[in-house]
């Protein structure tokens, strides 16, 4: 009886030790591909400009601001931006202008955010730089709005690796002053005929 219970518990071990080193291995492929499961989750949240160099208007921002959350992953069918806050006219310079934003974005499957109603979808990290301007002289009026979204907007996406090369000076166009870069959670594409299917 001692000898059939011994032989038991030896091949009760041996089978928790293989589907450990077969669950582990699996997680460590899928990492290393940057696989990683995920849901939308809504976010909302204000955004005031404070700036000495470089003045937007209230739809200026609003479009700038627009690009900028497009760019790190927000989902553009619900994307939402109104007016906040502002004091001047359409299309004139304010002193703060500001938005309120409803979005949703991407979290991963296991956080603690992604309470919702919506499934799980495979994603995965890609590199974004900000880019707002095709002109460098341009570009480089907004540094200070992307010192101020890296601190108060960023922190809203899953990211990793964020990096920001700051030669902001204020009451100066400084060319290549500002580079903000990280890696956001991106939905994997859906394949043709995956699509066709459905």
């Amino acid at each position: 009886m001692r000898v059939r219970t011994h032989r038991w518990v030896h091949r009760s071990l041996a089978s928790l030790a293989a589907l450990s080193l077969l669950l582990g291995s699996a997680a460590w492929a899928d990492d290393a591909d940057g696989g990683q499961s995920a849901v939308w989750a809504q976010k909302e949240f204000k955004f005031i400009y404070q700036g000495f160099t470089t003045k937007y208007s209230c739809d200026g921002l609003h479009g700038k601001m627009r690009t900028i959350l497009l760019q790190l992953g927000a989902r553009k069918s619900d994307l939402k931006i109104s007016d906040w806050g502002c004091a001047g006219r359409s299309g004139v310079p304010d002193h703060f202008p500001g938005v309120a934003v409803k979005m949703s974005v991407l979290v991963p499957a296991n956080g603690a955010a992604a309470s919702g109603s919506e499934p799980a979808l495979p994603s995965h990290w890609k590199a974004v730089t900000l880019k707002l301007d095709s002109s460098s002289l341009s570009e480089a009026g907004e540094c200070e709005l992307i010192e101020q979204v890296k601190q108060k907007v960023l922190p809203f996406f899953s990211t990793r690796n964020v990096d920001l090369k700051n030669t902001c000076v204020p009451h100066q166009l400084t060319p290549g002053g500002t580079l903000l870069t990280a890696e956001v959670l991106a939905p994997d594409q859906i394949p043709v005929n995956a699509a066709d299917a459905h």
